[in-house]
């Protein structure tokens, strides 16, 4: 359970990360200021849950970042990228 959240908390706040650098290149300022919100949920998550006992855990922690950032890109691109 504990290396679900430790993925999931990890996963979730970079991918907010992520989406916050492109709503910020791209003067998206309702949406930044609303992704400031999901960022410090995701922060709060993360501290409850930092907790990592063994190599599992370990790499759960380490592999959600490097998925969140992919699929921030994927989402940004689909969802809210202008033009073509």
């Amino acid at each position: 359970m504990n290396t679900a959240l430790l993925f999931g908390s990890t996963f979730g706040l970079v991918l907010a990360l992520g989406l916050q650098q492109q709503f910020v290149t791209n003067d998206h300022y309702f949406a930044a200021f609303s992704n400031s919100l999901l960022i410090s949920l995701g922060q709060l998550g993360m501290l409850q849950v930092i907790h990592a006992r063994g190599p599992a855990e370990y790499a759960a922690y380490m592999l959600g970042g490097p998925f969140g950032i992919v699929c921030s890109m994927a989402l940004y691109r689909r969802h809210f990228k202008r033009g073509g």
